[in-house]
């Protein structure tokens, strides 16, 4: 047994997994676009990354 599509809990489709469909897979993308999910971390003002910050990340 597999587990549901995680934004309608219909059974998921090979094509789409973990989703069910095209519709459900972009209204995931739209939740992460929008601020809807977040990772746990402390804040970070974009502003005060410089570039010697992203390339000790990499």
């Amino acid at each position: 047994m597999t587990k549901p599509c995680p934004i309608c809990k219909k059974p998921r489709s090979e094509e789409h997994t973990p989703f069910c469909s095209q519709r459900c897979k972009d209204r995931d993308l739209a939740q992460w676009f929008g601020d809807g999910y977040s990772v746990p971390g402390e804040p970070v003002d974009p502003e005060s990354l410089t570039q010697s910050d992203w390339e000790t990340k990499e």
